[in-house]
Protein backbone atom coordinates (compact mmCIF):
# COMPACT_ATOMS: atom_id res chain seq x y z
CA UNK A 1 0.00 0.00 0.00
CA UNK A 2 1.08 3.86 -0.19
CA UNK A 3 1.70 4.66 2.70
CA UNK A 4 2.84 8.36 4.75
CA UNK A 5 4.52 7.40 8.14
CA UNK A 6 4.47 9.90 10.71
CA UNK A 7 6.38 9.11 13.96
CA UNK A 8 9.19 10.63 15.72
CA UNK A 9 11.07 8.63 18.53
CA UNK A 10 12.58 5.32 18.98
CA UNK A 11 9.35 3.79 19.72
CA UNK A 12 8.11 4.67 16.27
CA UNK A 13 11.70 3.10 14.55
CA UNK A 14 10.82 -0.64 14.83
CA UNK A 15 7.07 -0.02 12.78
CA UNK A 16 8.50 2.31 10.10
CA UNK A 17 11.58 -0.15 9.55
CA UNK A 18 8.80 -3.13 8.81
CA UNK A 19 6.37 -1.18 6.75
CA UNK A 20 9.29 -0.30 4.25
CA UNK A 21 10.76 -3.63 4.91
CA UNK A 22 7.40 -5.77 4.12
CA UNK A 23 7.32 -3.74 1.00
CA UNK A 24 4.87 -1.06 1.21
CA UNK A 25 5.66 2.10 -0.81
CA UNK A 26 6.77 4.95 1.67
CA UNK A 27 4.93 8.24 0.19
CA UNK A 28 6.54 10.41 2.70
CA UNK A 29 7.80 10.36 6.40
CA UNK A 30 6.64 13.17 8.71
CA UNK A 31 8.37 13.46 12.03
CA UNK A 32 9.10 16.57 14.32
CA UNK A 33 12.10 18.75 13.23
CA UNK A 34 15.74 18.58 14.12
CA UNK A 35 16.23 19.54 18.44
CA UNK A 36 19.05 20.56 20.24
CA UNK A 37 20.88 17.68 22.37
CA UNK A 38 24.47 16.42 23.87
CA UNK A 39 26.89 18.98 25.26
CA UNK A 40 27.28 21.21 22.10
CA UNK A 41 24.14 21.58 21.59
CA UNK A 42 23.67 20.73 17.91
CA UNK A 43 20.95 19.98 16.08
CA UNK A 44 19.98 15.81 16.21
CA UNK A 45 17.56 14.54 13.87
CA UNK A 46 14.49 12.54 15.30
CA UNK A 47 15.33 8.65 15.50
CA UNK A 48 12.53 8.31 12.70
CA UNK A 49 13.97 10.95 10.29
CA UNK A 50 17.66 9.44 10.94
CA UNK A 51 16.15 5.85 9.49
CA UNK A 52 14.03 7.48 7.04
CA UNK A 53 17.03 8.84 5.43
CA UNK A 54 18.57 5.26 5.48
CA UNK A 55 15.78 4.04 3.18
CA UNK A 56 16.03 7.24 0.82
CA UNK A 57 12.40 8.15 2.03
CA UNK A 58 11.60 11.73 1.43
CA UNK A 59 11.13 13.58 5.46
CA UNK A 60 8.98 16.52 5.87
CA UNK A 61 8.95 18.19 9.39
CA UNK A 62 6.36 21.12 9.65
CA UNK A 63 6.00 23.04 12.33
CA UNK A 64 1.87 22.73 12.11
CA UNK A 65 -0.09 20.97 10.10
CA UNK A 66 -3.24 23.67 10.62
CA UNK A 67 -3.02 25.69 7.19
CA UNK A 68 -4.26 24.98 3.75
CA UNK A 69 -0.24 25.04 2.36
CA UNK A 70 0.48 21.75 4.54
CA UNK A 71 -2.96 20.04 4.50
CA UNK A 72 -2.60 20.38 0.54
CA UNK A 73 1.40 19.03 0.34
CA UNK A 74 -0.17 15.45 2.68
CA UNK A 75 -3.23 14.84 -0.22
CA UNK A 76 -0.29 15.55 -2.68
CA UNK A 77 1.24 12.15 -1.69
CA UNK A 78 -1.94 10.31 -2.44
CA UNK A 79 -1.58 7.94 0.36
CA UNK A 80 -3.71 4.97 0.99
CA UNK A 81 -3.54 5.64 4.94
CA UNK A 82 -1.25 7.20 7.04
CA UNK A 83 0.39 5.30 9.65
CA UNK A 84 0.45 7.40 13.12
CA UNK A 85 3.52 6.24 16.12
CA UNK A 86 4.26 8.59 19.02
CA UNK A 87 4.15 11.58 16.32
CA UNK A 88 4.18 14.25 18.77
CA UNK A 89 1.36 16.22 17.03
CA UNK A 90 -1.96 16.99 17.17
CA UNK A 91 -3.64 16.10 13.60
CA UNK A 92 -6.63 18.39 11.85
CA UNK A 93 -9.16 17.02 10.45
CA UNK A 94 -7.99 17.64 7.31
CA UNK A 95 -5.12 15.82 7.60
CA UNK A 96 -7.11 12.51 8.70
CA UNK A 97 -9.78 12.62 6.29
CA UNK A 98 -6.58 13.01 3.27
CA UNK A 99 -5.52 9.32 3.33
CA UNK A 100 -8.45 6.98 1.27
CA UNK A 101 -8.65 4.71 4.64
CA UNK A 102 -7.67 7.63 7.08
CA UNK A 103 -5.03 7.51 9.93
CA UNK A 104 -4.27 4.50 11.94
CA UNK A 105 -2.56 4.92 14.89
CA UNK A 106 -0.22 2.34 17.17
CA UNK A 107 -0.31 3.60 20.55
CA UNK A 108 1.13 2.10 23.61
CA UNK A 109 -1.57 0.87 25.66
CA UNK A 110 -4.57 -1.36 26.41
CA UNK A 111 -7.57 1.78 24.84
CA UNK A 112 -9.48 3.17 26.83
CA UNK A 113 -7.00 2.83 29.78
CA UNK A 114 -4.02 5.30 29.53
CA UNK A 115 -5.43 7.64 26.57
CA UNK A 116 -2.86 10.21 26.29
CA UNK A 117 0.86 11.28 26.16
CA UNK A 118 2.38 8.86 28.64
CA UNK A 119 0.70 5.76 28.35
CA UNK A 120 3.87 3.04 29.24
CA UNK A 121 4.97 4.93 31.99
CA UNK A 122 2.14 5.47 33.94
CA UNK A 123 1.04 2.01 33.58
CA UNK A 124 4.27 1.38 35.07
CA UNK A 125 3.66 3.77 37.86
CA UNK A 126 0.10 2.30 38.79
CA UNK A 127 0.84 -1.23 39.06
CA UNK A 128 -0.67 -2.77 36.05
CA UNK A 129 -0.17 -6.35 35.62
CA UNK A 130 -0.32 -5.92 32.01
CA UNK A 131 -0.10 -3.66 29.28
CA UNK A 132 -0.30 -3.78 25.33
CA UNK A 133 -0.73 -2.36 21.66
CA UNK A 134 -3.46 -1.35 19.86
CA UNK A 135 -4.08 -0.12 16.24
CA UNK A 136 -6.70 2.46 16.00
CA UNK A 137 -8.31 4.75 13.42
CA UNK A 138 -7.44 8.12 14.00
CA UNK A 139 -10.48 10.54 15.20
CA UNK A 140 -10.18 14.19 16.41
CA UNK A 141 -10.54 13.33 20.18
CA UNK A 142 -8.06 12.07 21.92
CA UNK A 143 -7.16 8.96 21.31
CA UNK A 144 -10.99 7.92 21.26
CA UNK A 145 -11.01 5.75 17.81
CA UNK A 146 -12.07 2.51 17.05
CA UNK A 147 -9.65 -0.14 17.49
CA UNK A 148 -8.93 -2.48 15.51
CA UNK A 149 -6.27 -4.88 17.06
CA UNK A 150 -4.64 -5.21 20.63
CA UNK A 151 -1.70 -7.56 21.94
CA UNK A 152 -1.31 -7.83 25.17
CA UNK A 153 1.75 -8.46 27.34
CA UNK A 154 2.58 -8.91 31.59
CA UNK A 155 4.27 -6.13 32.94
CA UNK A 156 6.93 -8.25 35.56
CA UNK A 157 7.44 -7.32 38.76
CA UNK A 158 10.03 -4.52 38.92
CA UNK A 159 9.77 -4.25 35.14
CA UNK A 160 10.69 -0.29 34.21
CA UNK A 161 8.84 2.25 32.01
CA UNK A 162 12.04 1.41 29.45
CA UNK A 163 11.92 -1.41 29.55
CA UNK A 164 8.23 -1.32 28.58
CA UNK A 165 9.01 0.27 25.78
CA UNK A 166 11.37 -1.83 24.54
CA UNK A 167 8.68 -4.90 25.01
CA UNK A 168 6.31 -2.95 23.13
CA UNK A 169 8.44 -2.07 20.20
CA UNK A 170 8.95 -4.64 17.98
CA UNK A 171 4.67 -6.47 19.05
CA UNK A 172 3.73 -3.05 17.84
CA UNK A 173 5.77 -2.77 14.67
CA UNK A 174 4.45 -6.48 13.78
CA UNK A 175 0.30 -5.75 14.94
CA UNK A 176 0.81 -2.59 12.74
CA UNK A 177 2.40 -4.48 9.59
CA UNK A 178 -0.73 -7.39 10.24
CA UNK A 179 -3.54 -4.29 9.95
CA UNK A 180 -1.95 -2.59 6.48
CA UNK A 181 -2.26 -6.12 5.35
CA UNK A 182 -5.74 -7.28 6.18
CA UNK A 183 -6.56 -3.49 5.36
CA UNK A 184 -5.05 -4.04 2.21
CA UNK A 185 -7.53 -6.83 1.67
CA UNK A 186 -10.68 -5.22 3.42
CA UNK A 187 -10.69 -7.36 6.19
CA UNK A 188 -9.58 -4.57 8.98
CA UNK A 189 -12.73 -4.54 11.29
CA UNK A 190 -12.93 -1.98 13.66
CA UNK A 191 -14.56 -1.96 17.64
CA UNK A 192 -16.16 1.07 19.09
CA UNK A 193 -14.19 1.56 22.78
CA UNK A 194 -16.19 1.14 25.56
CA UNK A 195 -17.55 3.96 27.58
CA UNK A 196 -16.46 2.59 30.90
CA UNK A 197 -12.69 2.16 32.13
CA UNK A 198 -11.37 5.62 30.52
CA UNK A 199 -8.16 6.59 32.30
CA UNK A 200 -5.58 9.50 30.76
CA UNK A 201 -2.04 9.34 30.55
CA UNK A 202 -1.43 13.05 31.43
CA UNK A 203 2.60 14.12 30.32
CA UNK A 204 4.88 13.21 33.02
CA UNK A 205 6.10 16.75 34.84
CA UNK A 206 9.38 17.09 36.82
CA UNK A 207 7.33 17.96 40.26
CA UNK A 208 6.50 14.21 40.01
CA UNK A 209 10.18 12.95 39.96
CA UNK A 210 10.93 13.98 43.44
CA UNK A 211 10.40 10.62 45.56
CA UNK A 212 7.86 11.02 48.34
CA UNK A 213 8.74 8.55 51.03
CA UNK A 214 5.72 9.27 52.95
CA UNK A 215 4.38 6.87 50.36
CA UNK A 216 3.21 3.24 50.65
CA UNK A 217 6.27 0.86 49.57
CA UNK A 218 4.47 -0.52 46.64
CA UNK A 219 3.26 3.67 45.39
CA UNK A 220 7.15 4.25 45.93
CA UNK A 221 8.74 1.22 44.04
CA UNK A 222 6.29 1.65 41.18
CA UNK A 223 6.80 5.68 40.50
CA UNK A 224 10.75 5.00 40.91
CA UNK A 225 10.36 2.54 37.80
CA UNK A 226 7.75 3.72 35.85
CA UNK A 227 9.95 7.23 35.78
CA UNK A 228 13.18 4.91 34.92
CA UNK A 229 15.08 5.48 32.44
CA UNK A 230 13.40 9.16 32.10
CA UNK A 231 13.07 11.23 33.63
CA UNK A 232 14.24 9.54 36.47
CA UNK A 233 12.79 9.65 40.38
CA UNK A 234 15.54 11.21 42.68
CA UNK A 235 16.25 12.15 46.16
CA UNK A 236 18.55 14.43 47.92
CA UNK A 237 21.42 13.90 50.05
CA UNK A 238 24.82 15.07 51.72
CA UNK A 239 27.69 13.12 49.86
CA UNK A 240 30.20 15.45 51.47
CA UNK A 241 29.78 18.94 49.45
CA UNK A 242 26.50 19.69 50.41
CA UNK A 243 22.93 17.85 49.30
CA UNK A 244 23.28 16.08 45.80
CA UNK A 245 20.35 14.57 43.75
CA UNK A 246 20.80 11.16 43.28
CA UNK A 247 18.51 9.67 41.08
CA UNK A 248 16.85 6.02 41.36
CA UNK A 249 16.78 3.60 38.60
CA UNK A 250 15.03 0.66 39.81
CA UNK A 251 13.51 0.05 43.24
CA UNK A 252 11.56 -2.73 44.81
CA UNK A 253 9.36 -3.90 48.04
CA UNK A 254 11.29 -4.72 50.92
CA UNK A 255 11.18 -5.83 54.78
CA UNK A 256 11.47 -3.28 57.29
CA UNK A 257 10.00 0.27 58.46
CA UNK A 258 10.84 3.25 60.11
CA UNK A 259 10.79 6.81 59.74
CA UNK A 260 9.87 7.83 56.07
CA UNK A 261 12.75 8.74 54.03
CA UNK A 262 15.55 6.97 56.42
CA UNK A 263 17.92 4.84 55.53
CA UNK A 264 17.64 1.41 57.54
CA UNK A 265 20.71 -0.70 56.05
CA UNK A 266 23.61 -0.70 53.90
CA UNK A 267 22.07 -2.50 50.95
CA UNK A 268 20.18 0.86 50.41
CA UNK A 269 16.98 -0.34 52.18
CA UNK A 270 14.79 2.81 52.37
CA UNK A 271 11.52 3.34 54.83
CA UNK A 272 8.24 4.33 53.21
CA UNK A 273 4.99 6.03 54.93
CA UNK A 274 3.82 1.86 54.99
CA UNK A 275 6.62 -0.39 54.43
CA UNK A 276 10.44 -0.40 52.88
CA UNK A 277 11.71 -0.36 49.56
CA UNK A 278 15.16 -1.25 48.59
CA UNK A 279 17.19 0.69 45.78
CA UNK A 280 18.28 -1.71 43.45
CA UNK A 281 20.71 0.66 40.98
CA UNK A 282 21.21 4.54 41.69
CA UNK A 283 22.90 6.90 39.58
CA UNK A 284 24.95 10.54 40.44
CA UNK A 285 22.86 13.45 38.57
CA UNK A 286 24.36 14.45 36.33
CA UNK A 287 26.98 11.48 35.83
CA UNK A 288 26.90 8.97 33.16
CA UNK A 289 27.33 5.62 35.31
CA UNK A 290 24.64 4.08 37.21
CA UNK A 291 25.60 1.55 40.57
CA UNK A 292 24.14 -0.88 42.43
CA UNK A 293 22.50 0.48 45.43
CA UNK A 294 24.33 -1.22 48.08
CA UNK A 295 27.60 -0.55 46.44
CA UNK A 296 26.57 2.89 45.82
CA UNK A 297 25.75 3.32 49.22
CA UNK A 298 28.86 1.98 50.89
CA UNK A 299 30.93 3.73 48.58
CA UNK A 300 28.79 7.42 49.73
CA UNK A 301 29.48 5.62 52.96
CA UNK A 302 25.60 6.57 53.94
CA UNK A 303 24.77 5.40 57.59
CA UNK A 304 21.73 3.75 58.59
CA UNK A 305 19.69 6.56 59.72
CA UNK A 306 20.58 9.10 56.70
CA UNK A 307 17.48 10.92 55.98
CA UNK A 308 17.03 10.84 51.92
CA UNK A 309 15.36 13.87 51.11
Amino acid sequence: MRVIFMGTPDFAVPTLARLAQDGHDIAAVYTRAPAKAGRGMSLRPSPVQALAETLGVSVLTPSTLRTPEAAETFAGHRAEVAVVVAYGMLLPQAILDAPAHGCLNLHGSLLPRWRGAAPIQRAVMAGDAESGVGVMRMEAGLDTGPVALEARIPIAPGMTAGELHDALMPVGADLMAQAIVRLGQDRLAFTRQPEEGVVYARKITNDEARIDWSRPAHEVANRINGLSPFPGAFFEVDLGKGPERVKVLRAARADGGGVAGTLLDSDGTVACGDGAVRLIELRRAGKGGSAAGSDFVRGARLTPGTRLG
